[in-house]
């Protein structure tokens, strides 16, 4: 009896806490991509003195980064940053302490195309262009 009981309490509680393990899931990458857009473009809420002063890379380079990679370490092609024209790489513009910002949270690569201007993910299927993707655009 208390095996019948313990296998059905097991059929409610295991389908949940896999949805709520799912669930953190998405919302960790769609956090992260968040943190991806902001380092490209910068955040326009930080402003002092009348001036930005969260700009991202594509404020500081004038371009998107070629690939997510630049956004932790300077692209051989881009200037240094130069104070006085306030323009050049002026990085890292992610943090790569805080974990792995090149995969999202089932470790699928993220997928970059700055001609589209998009950082996506493929999602809990892990299949890249279906209803799962979790896009953002900068």
């Amino acid at each position: 009896m208390v095996i019948v009981l313990l296998g059905i309490l097991a059929a409610f509680v295991v389908p949940r806490m896999f949805k709520l393990h799912e669930a953190a899931r998405i919302n960790a990458t769609k956090e992260e991509l968040l943190q991806l857009r902001r380092a490209i473009v910068g955040n326009p809420d930080a402003i002092s003195g009348g001036q930005y002063t969260d700009v991202g890379y594509l404020g500081d380079v004038g371009s998107p980064p070629p690939n997510l990679e630049a956004l932790a370490h300077k692209p051989d092609n881009v200037p240094e940053w130069n104070p006085y024209t306030r323009t050049g790489w002026h990085g890292p513009y992610i943090d790569t302490l805080a974990g792995d910002y090149l995969h999202d949270a089932w470790g699928n690569e993220y997928i970059y195309d700055p001609d589209r201007r998009i950082i996506k993910s493929k999602g809990p299927d892990g299949i890249n262009n279906t209803d799962d993707d979790i896009i953002v655009r900068f």
